[in-house]
């Protein structure tokens, strides 16, 4: 295993680690712009996560372990996730292990985790949190998947740092397989990280609210884990897109550690426009009425469909 591998894998971890909230912060900021707020700091997420890692943590007296073991799985997994997905380069060994596939398998493990730790003390917000995020896992990963398919089909591999590099090394040209694809995991991207239109996270309102319901049990470490968890997932999916659909300017097998220097600033012009593009989106959208949701991931659904059809029988 070369030096430069394991580099690219360590530095690619600590990055999504330090990078997530403060993502999570320029998001924040740029949809109080564009709603002609005050903006919250931008380091806002890590004073949250200070604060909360210095408290003493309160659980219910009816609490198992799994309340307790959630916060820790969640984060890993959104860690490990973070290892698979090439956010700077494409030489990364945790792949050898793992492809797109294990990588939306991570992203249910999670989801399984926080949504079966809601339910464990028994209050009925709780519940109510964990049965509508699981409603919307089991809509949202059926799209997610098609869209790996037709990132796989174009680049014959399902490991995403061959994908990226394929489309990265290919001549600048149109697919519009493509095209449907992305539009079908912008939406997916909103309803699996609970932005608008199907959640509002800035919102705590008991009967419309979905991932916040499930960390009402919560505080102190717990809660600073989770929390920096979702950051992560954010981040996760953002870096997802950028190498599916936005992979010129990583470090490929062919370059250097030269290129490796260039990926960083490149990923933070990436993620710069990312952030004012979602909260872009969030700012002209309507929270949808739960009932809804299964429309918003049906079209996703829909256009990934559309993306694979259109590669299958046209080729493009």
């Amino acid at each position: 295993m070369r030096p430069t591998a394991i580099i690219t894998q360590a530095l690619e971890i600590l990055a999504a680690l330090a990078a997530a909230p403060l993502f999570l912060g320029w998001v924040n900021q740029c949809r109080a712009w564009l709603g002609n707020r005050s903006a919250p700091p931008l380091t806002l997420p890590y004073r949250n996560l200070r604060k909360l890692l210095q408290k003493e943590a309160v659980l219910a007296h009816n609490a198992s372990a799994l309340l307790r073991l959630a916060p820790y799985v969640v984060f890993s997994t959104m860690v490990v996730a973070a290892g698979i997905i090439p956010s700077m380069g494409t030489r990364l060994p945790l792949v050898a292990a793992a492809d797109a596939i294990a990588l939306v398998g991570l992203f249910a493990t999670a989801r399984v985790f926080l949504a079966l730790a809601a339910m464990d003390v028994g209050s009925a917000f709780g519940t109510l949190g964990a049965r509508r995020e699981m409603m919307v896992g089991f809509l949202a990963e059926p799209a997610l998947l098609m869209i790996l398919f037709v990132a796989s089909l174009i680049s014959a591999s399902t490991a995403l740092p061959a994908i990226a590099e394929h489309l990265a090394t290919q001549s600048l040209g149109l697919y519009p397989s493509l095209a449907f694809t992305a539009v079908a995991f912008t939406l997916v991207l909103l309803a699996e990280n609970a932005r608008i239109p199907v959640d509002n996270p800035a919102t705590h309102l008991e009967l419309t609210m979905i991932h916040e319901a499930m960390l009402l049990e919560y505080s102190a470490r717990h809660l600073a884990l989770l929390e920096w968890a979702a950051a992560l997932r954010l981040f996760n999916y953002a870096c997802l897109g950028f190498a599916l659909f936005l992979p010129w300017g990583i470090a490929t097998r062919a370059g250097g550690p030269l290129q490796l220097l260039v990926a960083l600033p490149t990923l933070a012009l990436k993620l710069l426009a990312a952030g004012v593009g979602l909260a872009l989106i969030e700012t002209v959208s309507a929270k949808l009425r739960v009932m809804r949701a299964p429309e918003f991931l049906a079209t996703a659904f829909l256009f990934a469909v559309l993306g694979l059809l259109v590669h299958v029988l046209l080729g493009a």
